[in-house]
């Protein structure tokens, strides 16, 4: 079996894999899938350096790196300097954030700390456009092995998207609603990414399984990647049967022996039940799905302010996450994770996942074909 998106980026196996994480990217295009890094986290400086490693270790096979558009940033906020942020961020949401940590007893940072913290987020972490681009700046220096550029959330810019084609890179996007087919078409992607309700991070409100074919519908001859929810191998023969042509998998590498996850949050995934995931605007200001918690439920409450926009949002609760990850507060500590954790148990490294992936893939297809020609039980 090869499918067209197979073809393009020479893998074995029609799994795409998204993380934060250097090393799950690089064991997955070893592995014969596609690695996809995402580069929220990093400076433009540190991703010339992940990217430098990962071209050192995926054995010359290709991979991806996903940056974000995000669609309409409120007006100013592309210059937002540090003296802003007391402007523009409500006192009190400020103050929900503090009395939160205060609660769990959650230790502050030093002023000087907290100061280089803000300063470095402003400086070059917010999700805007300009930031987008200056992370791209540093992906079209790796052309040899990065092979497509994803973007998470709105549609590319074209003057970026022909950058990319010029290197011979493919640009893929994710959609959650039909309606925003058209609007990535007529900018020139070359792949859709059907970003489901039961993915992590940003996503769709609508479930993938009415999703995805209605995306396959409005693409025509563009493919398909389907994402949300993925763990098994008789999923992804499921969204073949849907018209997709390949997956897009990412909480399920989070407990994986190369993954960039701590203990405390292993332990949280492998406990938790597909319905211990909660989707919401509180982290970045539109929709994302993450594991729930304290954090989280504080969010739900009738006195919890409403979620601020993108980016003033993630700036609002930078510090109050890294504070979380720094001394990790149990009750607190949440991830970005889709409903995926249900079918996670325990840990395992990359290649023996994809292992796991192929060979339930593999034996759903010839229990399918039995089905059909009337061998089955």
């Amino acid at each position: 079996m090869q499918t067209e998106l197979m073809h393009w980026f020479d893998m074995d196996a029609p799994v795409f894999a998204f993380s934060h994480c250097r090393d799950v990217v690089a064991a997955v295009s070893r592995a014969g899938g596609f690695g996809v890094l995402g580069t929220t986290h990093v400076t433009p400086e540190q991703l010339d350096l992940e990217l430098n490693w990962i071209d050192e270790h995926t054995d010359g096979r290709p991979y991806g790196v996903d940056v974000m558009f995000a669609t309409r940033p409120p007006e100013g906020t592309e210059q937002l300097t540090v003296e802003d942020v007391k402007r523009v961020i409500p006192q009190a949401n400020a103050q929900f954030v503090n009395d939160l940590l205060a609660k769990y007893n959650v230790p502050e940072l030093s002023r000087e700390e907290s100061e280089s913290l803000l300063t470095d987020y402003m400086g070059s972490l917010m999700r805007t456009h300009t930031e987008a681009v200056k992370r791209l700046d540093v992906v079209f220096r790796h052309p040899k092995l990065v092979r497509m550029i994803v973007s998470a959330l709105g549609v590319p810019p074209v003057e970026q998207i022909e950058r990319a084609h010029a290197l011979d890179m493919k640009v893929g996007a994710m959609v959650g609603q039909v309606r925003h087919v058209k609007h990535h078409l007529n900018a020139g992607v070359d792949i859709l990414v059907s970003a489901g309700y039961e993915a992590a991070g940003h996503n769709s409100d609508i479930a993938t399984l009415v999703l995805t074919p209605q995306i396959v519908d409005a693409a025509g001859s563009t493919p398909v990647i389907h994402a949300g929810g993925v763990a098994r191998g008789r999923q992804i023969a499921a969204a073949l049967a849907l018209g997709a042509q390949a997956v897009w998998t990412g909480t399920l590498w989070l407990g994986t022996s190369e993954a960039e996850t701590s203990d405390l949050i292993k332990k949280k995934i492998f406990a938790a039940t597909s319905a211990d995931t909660i989707r919401s605007p509180y982290n970045t200001g539109k929709p994302t799905r993450r594991l729930k918690s304290a954090w989280t439920d504080a969010w739900e409450q009738e006195n919890a302010p409403k979620a601020l926009p993108m980016p003033l949002q993630s700036i609002l609760i930078n510090e109050a996450l890294y504070r979380m990850e720094k001394y990790e507060p149990e009750p607190l500590v949440t991830y970005p994770a889709g409903q995926a954790v249900g079918m996670l148990s325990q840990q395992n490294d990359v290649r023996g996942v994809m292992y796991e992936l192929l060979e339930e893939l593999g034996t759903t297809l010839v229990h399918m074909q039995d089905m059909l020609q009337g061998e089955g039980d």
